[in-house]
Parts: C-alpha cells; structure tokens; sequence
C-alpha cells in the first residue's frame, strides 16, 4: 500500500530556497541581466534524461516563482509517480531572465530529491511481503533534511525521528556513560530514564549484542534497535522480544541485503544510504526564448 505523502510546508521550502538563492546569485544572475533582455519571455521543461520517481514538484514551481512570481507553473508527473527518460515532468513560462536565474537551484534539488525517492522505491520494492518498513537516518545534507526527508515518502518509504529533539534513542555511547560501563546498572538506569519522560515521547535504545536485549525490554522501552546483528542474530533476537517491543535492524543495509533482513520479522529496517550516498538523477531544463 502506498504510504501517504505529508505537506511539505511553504515555509521550509522558502528557507531553503532563500539560503540557496543567496549563494547562488547573491547580486544577482549578471549573465542574464546581461545577455537578456528584461521583457523576454521563456518557456521552459523539465525533462527526465534517465527513468525514475519524482520528487519536488512544489520546490521547482516556487523556485521559479521566487524569481519570477508571475511565471507559469505546470505538474505533469505528481510526486511519488514514475516517469521514463525523455518524459517532460514540469514546464514553466515566465520571464527569460528569471527561469534561467532559478534553473540551477531548481535543478540541483529535484535532481537529488527524485534521486533518493528512486532509490528508496528500490529498497521498498525488494521488503514488498514482508513486516518491515524501510526508513531513513538522520544521515542527510545540512539544511536539506525536510525535502530529503519528504522524497523517502515520495519513494515509499517512512522517516525515523526528524531531529534530536523528537524522541529518546540511546546508543551504545549513551549506555556506557549512563550506566559507567556497568551492565548489571542497565535495566534500573533506564528505567529511571524512562520515569523521567512524558508518555508522549517515543524511547529507543540501540543494542549491539543478544545478552542485552532482556535488560533493555525490562525497562519498558517501545523499541529496540538491534545494530549489525547477522540475520541469524536477528531471527533470534526478534523471538526473544516477542513482541514487546518495535524491532529496529540497522547496520550494513543495502540492496543486496535488505530482502533477507526484512525476511528475519524485524518491524524497521533503518537505512542511511537512502539519503547519504545517492547519486543526483539526471534531468535537464529544455528551453524555448520567445521575443
């Protein structure tokens, strides 16, 4: 089942394009004020040289109304639909001037957005069957994180805490300061943790090895993240849990493996290569110069 795409709000977009604006042209396009005269009118497409899944759709359209709030802005392909190479999936008319000035950031961000949405719908197709939803990390470009956030839902897949501040996940580093290298001091320090939170806050610590998953569970945590555990150790560790808790597998995730974790009975499988790693899809801004 296709999982719904959340709004991606005016305002994160308008953040991000400002910044990206101001780095990119912070006194302007010369080139274009230049060579083009300032009632020239373009018509232009943006057009896929590789197949793929779309995302950006709203951050092309505002990218070109930034520079040109009059211009015209068309949505051929919807966010999260397929499109084949050659395919126009956004057009836009509006003065020449300011489509040319906004074609490299609108370029740069669609490209990487429908990138991580095509490889997301890769990993998403191999776990089709299975429990498991494939989510992404925290692992994504500065200033970037809500559109790259927003294109793993375009490809069919789920995000894991947004920041820092959305939920409790105590790793290993976390664990050894807490319990000052002590594991018989694991469960009751959690445990004091957890008294600490409000029912509303998600709690989740990452375990590296079987003998600590009981004293994990026996704290009352709502997830358990069992990172770079062998698939026979996530067999294992999904029955000791039992249940009682979301079982995340995390570690050495990719294409070639991801089937035969999702096939282990672990509810998340967490993968930062959906958003750290991913090579920019290729598409391209056709141009029309009209007098």
């Amino acid at each position: 089942m296709a999982v719904p795409l959340p709004t991606l709000p005016a305002a994160i977009v308008d953040n991000i394009l400002r910044a990206a604006f101001v780095e990119d042209a912070p006194y302007g396009d010369i080139t274009s004020a230049t060579l083009l005269p300032a009632r020239a009118k373009a018509t232009a497409w943006l057009v896929a040289r590789e197949p793929g899944i779309f995302s950006g759709g709203d951050v092309f359209t505002a990218a070109m109304e930034m520079q040109d709030p009059a211009a015209e802005v068309e949505q051929f392909v919807a966010d999260g639909q397929p499109f084949a190479a050659g395919e126009r999936i956004m057009g836009v008319t509006g003065l020449a001037r300011g489509v040319l000035t906004a074609e490299r950031v609108a370029l740069n961000l669609t490209q990487r957005m429908s990138a991580i949405a095509t490889q997301t719908a890769e990993y998403a197709r191999l776990i089709e069957g299975t429990r498991a939803r494939v989510t992404d990390t925290r692992k994504t470009t500065p200033g970037l994180r809500a559109l790259e956030r927003y294109a793993v839902r375009c490809g069919g897949g789920h995000n894991h805490r947004f920041s820092l501040s959305d939920a409790v996940l105590a790793k290993d580093n976390h664990l050894a300061v807490l319990t000052g290298g002590d594991p018989a001091k694991l469960t009751a320090a959690l445990a004091g943790v957890r008294a600490q939170l409000p029912h509303t806050v998600h709690f989740e610590v990452e375990v590296d090895h079987i003998g600590q998953i009981e004293p994990v569970l026996a704290a009352g945590v709502d997830t358990i993240m069992l990172d770079n555990f062998t698939n026979e150790e996530l067999v294992e560790g999904v029955a000791l849990v039992n249940g009682r808790a979301l079982v995340e597998a995390s570690g050495n995730v990719n294409l070639a493996t991801i089937a035969g974790i999702a096939r282990t009975g672990v509810d998340i499988i967490s993968v930062g290569a959906l958003t750290h790693s991913v090579r920019a899809l290729d598409l391209g801004l056709d141009i029309a110069i009209e007098a």
